[in-house]
């Protein structure tokens, strides 16, 4: 039998008993559609996470750090090492990790306690450096006024909250100009010996020009938890005071610029795992995102696996509508399979002619599972992003379906609805023609 009359047939099988042919189908789009909603939240909710944090630019930062002060932060303990013996993380451990193939960018992180004067009232807050590669950082989507005009300018960004604590109109407080009080870190110029240093409180004048709603960088790093924002080439001038470096000063002296960790942007994400070797070679503590984004996958691996199951559970119910439904085909077309038999047609014939109107169900239910569970999808996504636009969150998209998605689920369908054929395909194959013929 060729394939086109095969076809042809079993379509025409399909439509003979509509009501009860689509009521299986029906089963299947909606075991189809559960399947498609479940996995579609899971793909949807990890592109979600992936979107989010690769806009925030983590994936493309190595932290730096000394092992002199961090030892075996990312290796196993090595009792011949010798820590002093490691390199401290000064400014020629900067510049070499700067003429490193792919690196963008290597920068401080820069975080101390300051004090923050407006309209004669003073507040403490953290206050912190950003780099100029900050401007395109996702936190900065919502940026009211605008970013540092320059590296060297003597402007500031302010966290929202905070500002509202200087002004209740936050917006009001650019154009201002803040008053910030820090410890300075000076070399004293009479110690013979070279290693003495002050902490003299200083206080410098600074524009603001942008309020801040979301903290920069996701909120993943150090400096995204400070209150007040300069430009890192103005903070490095400052010689701002921070917590670790009186243990560093001791070490190197106040005369060396010793870093407590330097922050490595690297031009693409895929080539972080490649400079963070690099930098491992020159004995520098390391550690990226892309270390901990390691167990991120493999949960939401597990998650969309057990959401597939769960989705499955309702097709493998239509399966059994499927095998009720040919069964009942082959008690009511005996005699049609006894002449099938007797004009020739052999047992393989018989069975693709069954398996041709299961594959015809299953194709159907998988075309319309899939419209069915996008459009789920889309009314839950819908109803979401109202009750968070009533909690005064941005809208967001949970679901996310993807072409393989689509593909994969259909001819899931169809896979399954061939399996459930197995039986009454075999039963029908089996029949005695005679027997068949005879049949009322």
């Amino acid at each position: 039998m060729k394939s086109y009359d095969l076809l042809d047939l079993a379509v025409r099988n399909v439509r003979n008993s509509r009501l009860r042919n689509l009521l299986t189908t029906v089963g299947i789009a909606v075991g189809v559609a559960s399947l498609v909603a479940m996995l579609s939240l899971g793909i949807g909710l990890q592109t979600l996470a992936n979107k989010r944090l690769k806009k925030s630019g983590i994936f493309e930062t190595v932290f730096v750090t000394s092992r002199t002060d961090f030892r075996n932060a990312d290796r196993q303990p090595n009792e011949e090492e010798k820590p002093e013996e490691n390199p401290p993380l000064d400014d020629n451990a900067r510049r070499q990790i700067e003429k490193l193939p792919n690196v963008a960018e290597v920068v401080p992180e820069i975080r101390a306690m300051g004090e923050i004067e407006y309209a004669g009232k003073t507040h403490a807050s953290f206050v912190a450096a950003l780099p100029p590669s900050a401007k395109d950082d996702d936190g900065m989507a919502s940026l009211k006024g605008s970013f540092f005009s320059s590296a060297n300018a003597n402007e500031v960004l302010v966290q929202q909250d905070f500002a509202k604590r200087l002004e209740p109109t936050a917006t009001n407080l650019i154009g201002k100009d803040i008053t910030v009080r820090y410890a300075e870190r000076k070399a004293t110029t009479d110690d013979p010996s070279g290693s003495g240093f002050s902490i003299t409180r200083t206080e410098r004048t600074f524009r603001v020009v942008g309020i801040i709603e979301e903290e920069p960088f996701g909120g993943m790093r150090m400096i995204s938890r400070a209150r007040v924002f300069f430009p890192t080439a103005v903070a490095e001038q400052m010689n701002l005071m921070q917590m670790a470096d009186t243990q560093q000063m001791m070490k190197a002296g106040p005369q060396s610029k010793v870093y407590t960790m330097l922050t490595v942007k690297v031009i693409n994400s895929t080539k972080a795992e490649e400079v963070q070797d690099a930098i491992k070679k020159m004995k520098f503590g390391t550690y990226s995102f892309l270390d901990a984004t390691k167990n991120v996958r493999r949960f939401f691996a597990i998650f969309d696996g057990f959401l597939g199951i769960f989705g499955s559970l309702a097709l493998a119910v239509a399966s059994l509508a499927i095998v009720n439904t040919l069964v009942m085909a082959v008690l009511e077309r005996r005699r049609e399979i006894g002449i099938m038999k007797a004009l020739g047609a052999s047992d393989i014939d018989v069975k693709k002619l069954f398996f041709a109107e299961a594959a015809a169900m299953g194709a159907a239910g998988g075309v319309l599972g899939v419209l069915l569970g996008w459009g789920m999808g889309r009314v839950i996504n819908a109803g979401t992003n109202v009750w968070l636009a009533r909690n005064k969150f941005p809208p967001e998209n949970f679901w996310y379906v993807p072409w393989w998605l689509v593909l994969a689920a259909i001819a899931f369908a169809i896979a399954v609805s061939i399996l459930s054929g197995l039986y009454p395909a075999s039963r029908a194959a089996k029949l005695d023609p005679v027997q068949a013929l005879r049949y009322e």
